[in-house]
């Protein structure tokens, strides 16, 4: 079984109204439209896993990440302008991390292999910004800002170009986080 297989369920349920109010929708693995399910989720207990959750359908639009907890106000405590349109389950992973990221789109410029978490890839690397990377191993958050703040990318295997046509347009990334099961 690979490392990526051994998942844990995770399990997530929305509330249409805040504090935990309206109709509920427990999810369990990748939603990518709620509205089949309910009109508006404004509030959400994360029982078990980690999630990411998008105000966006099809996992598009401002990503929040959400580890076990409630959150009874998702717009306020989050700063969504909308309330969740998407969520996906992030997979349990155990073993080596690997993060190859690059200055400029398409593979381009200076590039530095990561396997630990990096608060400033500027004071690190020298680096001015992330344009592209390909993750190895492992499941990473990128944040636009030093010190893991700000806007955040979920990224899981694969190779990723250009950031652009993840509907990240002038997005740069500064800063980059593993997902551990500390979840």
């Amino acid at each position: 079984m690979s490392n990526t297989g051994m998942n844990m369920r995770g399990k997530i349920t929305f509330y249409e109204e805040k504090n935990f109010q309206g109709r509920s929708y427990e999810c369990m693995n990748d939603c990518s439209d709620m509205s089949s399910y309910q009109s508006r989720s404004q509030s959400c207990r994360v029982e078990s896993g980690c999630f990411m959750v998008y105000d966006r359908n099809n996992y598009m639009g401002n990503q929040y990440f959400m580890r076990r907890g409630e959150y009874s106000d998702c717009m306020s405590m989050m700063g969504m302008r909308d309330c969740i349109k998407s969520c996906r389950m992030i997979p349990m992973h155990r073993g080596q991390y690997r993060m190859k990221i690059y200055e400029k789109e398409n593979f381009g410029g200076q590039s530095h292999e990561m396997m630990e978490d990096c608060d400033n890839v500027m004071d690190r690397y020298r680096m001015n910004e992330c344009q592209s990377c390909n993750v190895m191993d492992g499941h990473w958050l990128m944040y636009e800002q030093p010190q893991f703040r700000g806007k955040m990318m979920y990224m899981r295997p694969g190779e990723y170009r250009n950031f652009r046509d993840m509907g990240m347009s002038g997005q740069r990334f500064m800063s980059m986080r593993r997902i551990t099961d500390s979840c």
